[in-house]
């Protein structure tokens, strides 16, 4: 975690109710963030492409959990998902944009052999950036209108390592986590003095353990990666009272629970 006083962390609070849509929930990070949230007693919605995916994570987390068909490049699935999730629960608390497109899709040995950007498809590239970039916006545009007119919400943005957004051989995915980093800013700055608080999420360490990462990764670089489930206590915390009031901030999940211990 950067840039934020941890005398203002609290114990966590139990999430009884919490309204939470979630992009990308189906698989690694946002499957590991959706049990954290629903096992806290949120309700949460579970969305991916694949409407027949969502439905089974969704009833893998029991009751409060409701699935949604969503692509995230699409202003008229957002705005559908958004309209579900109205009906069912009369508004959104939290929102979580998660969804993205990992290198494999352009690169599948990316861990191994780099691609220069040079020999990135236009196709690819752009999956890439409209899938995590330009659905981070479609999202928060659909929903902080309604969470201001409702009195309030919270806004979590998933980001990555700055070394990622960097290596050799990410192009399109640093640039895409870079991307995401600045429009939290900005949405952030946008939101200052408001009832909608905005933050920055990642990983940290050497990687996660999702579907992004290529099946035939060597066992030894496989073990140097992060489990997903390290992405729950703080998008618990995130989404319970302790947080309130936090804004404008960059977690990072492997350090949270020693920001959460210090002084």
């Amino acid at each position: 975690m950067a840039s934020h006083d941890t005398r203002a962390l609290g114990p966590f609070t139990p999430l009884n109710g919490t309204r939470v849509l979630l992009t990308g929930a189906t698989s690694g990070l946002g499957a590991a963030m959706a049990r954290a949230l629903a096992q806290a007693g949120a309700r949460v919605m579970v969305t991916g492409r694949d409407e027949e995916r969502a439905a089974a994570a969704a009833r893998a987390l029991g009751s409060n959990a409701i699935p949604c068909p969503l692509d995230v490049r699409d202003e008229r699935s957002v705005a559908d998902c958004v309209a579900l999730a109205c009906d069912a629960w009369g508004g959104i608390d939290v929102l979580v944009n998660n969804a993205g497109i990992g290198m494999r899709t352009v690169n599948p040995r990316f861990l191994s052999e780099a691609q220069p950007f040079w020999q990135v498809s236009y196709g690819g590239f752009r999956d890439v950036l409209d899938t995590k970039v330009i659905g981070c916006f479609l999202m928060a545009r659909a929903v902080v209108p309604l969470m201001l007119r409702n009195g309030g919400g919270r806004v979590v943005n998933i980001s990555m390592n700055e070394q990622t957004m960097t290596r050799r051989g990410f192009v399109p995915y640093g640039p895409a986590g870079a991307g995401v980093e600045a429009l939290s800013r900005v949405m952030a700055a946008d939101l200052a003095g408001s009832s909608v608080a905005v933050n920055t999420l990642l990983p940290g360490g050497n990687g996660t353990l999702t579907g992004m990462v290529p099946d035939d990764v060597p066992a030894e670089i496989r073990a140097r990666l992060q489990d997903p489930a390290v992405m729950g206590p703080p998008i618990v915390w995130l989404a319970s009272s302790p947080a309130s009031g936090v804004h404008d901030q960059r977690f990072i999940a492997t350090e949270f629970n020693a920001a959460l211990a210090a002084p």
